[in-house]
């Protein structure tokens, strides 16, 4: 008889898929890695910035230390952006250690955590691991539907997550009513407001999340620099909450869970307004090629607040890992979505212009 280890919430947790690495591209398919373009993950096609770099370069001298558990001059930076304290501030090996952090500060096993279909498959985990008991609203339109999460609130749950602009949707919920919302949650429970693409939103559409943490002592703003600041490789994302939220995060948080070359480089990266400008603009330019290429193809399309876009590629339910394997074999990656039930769709992160390119002209061969 075999002897079965640690709780069964556990062992029933499916581990969260990345988007597929380039080299194991290369060798299941034999191709060779230079000529594979990775459209999967959402990083940023420009990269890490230079300033980043040129920061991270100086830190390896004292790479031989721990890093500051602490996190003094990145919390520094992050209070110069936001006009924040440094005690509403948590620093994350990412915002998926964010994510995860919440679930574990504040839900016990057998409490509620409410999320909305389809959004980002991390929100499930985390709960499944806090041994949690998930609360998933439907969908309205493939986003949120904050007046059915509003509704789905229950006695024993603690926490909400909301992700805004959502992944893989791409899906946008306006500030006043995210606002609205925040209104109606009772004061006892968290809610997390993942902006992990807040850095492509387009201005005039743009709210203040941060402001509202001052009014709202159970708001979480969850950010990273994975995305426009081009740090993924890195890991390093932060919280701001009030004080009372942030130390309970900062209790069971790591202790050296952002190490000192990430440190260094989200400095630098914090104060590079010209590579996030150019980010912004590089992704609205290649957003517009890739949907009015959809269009062109009769392809159904969501439109994005992020840095990828959603697209239709067939009727049926195998359409999207045929379609998906097929742009393997000519070396394109991009995210298949069955695992967010959405068999049909494949999400494209939106990369360089001959990126793009290549990807559409790969998909015009595969749909043919």
């Amino acid at each position: 008889m075999s002897v079965k280890f640690g709780p069964e919430y556990v062992r029933a947790l499916a581990p969260y898929q990345g988007g597929k690495p380039i080299a194991e591209v290369a060798r299941e398919f034999n191709l060779e890695e230079s000529a594979i373009i990775k459209l999967a993950s959402n990083e940023n096609p420009l990269g890490m910035p230079a300033s980043a770099r040129d920061a991270m370069q100086k830190a390896v001298a004292e790479i031989g230390r721990y890093p500051d558990s602490n996190g003094f001059d990145l919390k520094a930076a992050i209070t110069r952006k936001h006009n924040v304290p440094s005690d509403w501030i948590t620093l994350g090996n990412g915002s998926n250690d964010i994510l995860e952090l919440a679930a574990h500060a504040f839900v016990q096993p057998g409490q509620s955590v409410v999320f909305s279909e389809y959004a980002f498959l991390v929100y499930a985990l985390a709960t499944q691991a806090a041994g949690a008991r998930a609360i998933v609203t439907p969908a309205q339109q493939y986003g949120h539907d904050l007046n059915a999460m509003a509704a789905a609130i229950s006695d024993d749950t603690r926490l909400i997550y909301i992700a805004n602009p959502n992944n893989p949707t791409g899906t946008f919920v306006p500030g006043a009513e995210l606002e609205a919302f925040l209104q109606k949650v009772p004061a006892h429970i968290v809610v997390v407001l993942d902006e992990a693409y807040t850095d492509y939103i387009p201005a005039e559409v743009r709210y203040d999340a941060i402001a509202w943490v001052a009014k709202y002592p159970n708001l979480l703003v969850s950010r990273t620099l994975s995305k426009a600041y081009g740090l993924a490789g890195l890991r390093i994302g932060y919280a701001i909450a009030q004080a009372g939220v942030t130390d309970l995060l900062n209790r069971i948080r790591q202790p050296f869970n952002v190490n000192s070359l990430a440190q260094a480089a989200a400095v630098a990266a914090l104060a590079d307004t010209a590579f996030l400008r150019q980010s912004a603009q590089l992704n609205a330019e290649g957003y517009r090629q890739l949907t009015q290429a959809f269009e062109t193809l009769g392809l159904s399309y969501l439109p994005s607040f992020g840095n990828f876009v959603m697209v239709k590629v067939g009727e049926d339910n195998e359409a999207g890992a045929r379609v998906n394997l097929a742009l393997l074999k000519k070396g394109i990656i991009v995210r298949p979505l069955a695992n967010y039930g959405l068999p049909q769709w494949l999400r494209i992160t939106i990369g360089l212009p001959e990126e793009n390119a290549a990807f559409l002209d790969a998909l015009r061969t595969v749909l043919k």
